[in-house]
């Protein structure tokens, strides 16, 4: 999801990511992973930049991946021999985007946007690179200047995320780690797939108690984003369940937020107010203290303001935990 100007501007276009900050800068489950057992079966998997299949004579064990994904593929049970992208924050805990995964014992690649150690990567001897794909970009964090060379160590693979919605998003995710080894039916990925279905119910539930109107945004220094649901998908699955979800009248050109200066602030009404959480946004106790605004909006006056994740951990448990929150901040919000 992009964030402003990369020129920020293009980066923001590809992700809708205010939180992208940790591009241009250098919920957490205990459980550890079911252990997967790759069988020695041939491996195909669809890399939906080119709409044709990836196939190798075995399932790969030397699997190298972006960090969000390789969060995903953590929770099924699948273990990869190195991360690129956002995975630690400067104080060395985990950026949100690493989910669950245990960073300190990862070999990371590179931590921000246009960072990629090539020469390390080659090192490893990789049978297969996986990432994220978003119309318009290649494999996502993979620097595009070096790209033709980083392919030629091993074969890629982009799962599409700016598109499909985030239930087919998660099976897709879901699907490599299959394809990798995960057994889908352990008693562990059942569990999580129940909570998915049970977090989206909360949504629907407090929806039905209570209706609010909610507004979804990002804080950055030059103004208050204002997310575009359709084109988040986790925002999209919430009014899918109900959610009055403010949509802002005048969207960027690529759909995903409307910046509003910070005089104008207050431009539409919300009971609720969900802050997107990700690494390079201003916090809520920053913006109490710098922005007056902010601070005499009714919803932030009435203490309703909720963490939100427009990029979140496309496994099962991941969807979870963002639609956990989404349900616990209408719960907890009152109309005003």
């Amino acid at each position: 999801m992009p964030l402003p100007a990369f020129d920020r501007r293009r980066l923001f276009a590809a992700t809708g990511g205010l939180g992208a900050a940790s591009l241009l800068a250098a919920c957490s489950d205990d459980a550890d992973p079911v252990q997967t057992q790759p069988d020695g079966k041939p491996f195909s998997f669809l890399d939906e930049r080119s709409g044709e299949d990836v196939k190798l004579p075995l399932v790969p064990t030397n699997v190298v991946a972006f960090t969000g994904l390789a969060a995903a593929l953590y929770d099924y049970g699948v273990e990869v021999a190195a991360v690129f992208g956002p995975t630690t924050l400067s104080d060395g805990q985990p950026d949100l985007q690493a989910g669950r995964l245990p960073v300190e014992e990862l070999t990371v690649l590179g931590n921000a946007w246009g960072e990629f150690d090539v020469e390390q990567y080659a090192a490893l001897g990789p049978e297969l690179l996986v990432s994220h794909y978003y119309e318009g970009f290649d494999l996502w964090f993979v620097p595009e200047d070096r790209l033709e060379e980083i392919e030629s160590l091993a074969p890629g693979i982009g799962i599409e995320v700016s598109k499909p919605t985030i239930d087919q998003i998660i099976d897709r995710h879901a699907a490599l780690a299959e394809a990798l080894g995960a057994d889908l039916n352990s008693e562990e990925n059942a569990a999580a797939v129940e909570r998915f279905g049970n977090a989206a119910g909360s949504v629907a539930a407090a929806v039905a108690e209570k209706p609010l109107k909610v507004l979804a945004v990002g804080a950055w220094p030059d103004g208050l984003y204002i997310a575009n649901p359709p084109t988040f998908n986790v925002l999209a699955k919430s009014t899918e369940l109900g959610v009055d979800l403010v949509v802002p009248d005048n969207p960027d050109q690529n759909n995903y937020w409307e910046l509003l200066s910070w005089e104008n602030v207050d431009k539409y009404d919300a009971d609720v107010i969900f802050l997107d959480t990700r690494t390079g946004n201003l916090t809520a106790e920053q913006l109490l203290a710098e922005q007056p605004t902010w601070a005499a909006l009714p919803a932030v006056e009435a203490g309703q303001v909720y963490g939100w994740n427009a990029e979140p951990v496309y496994s099962h448990v991941g969807g979870a935990i963002e639609l956990e929150r989404i349900a616990e901040g209408l719960t907890s919000g009152q109309a005003l």
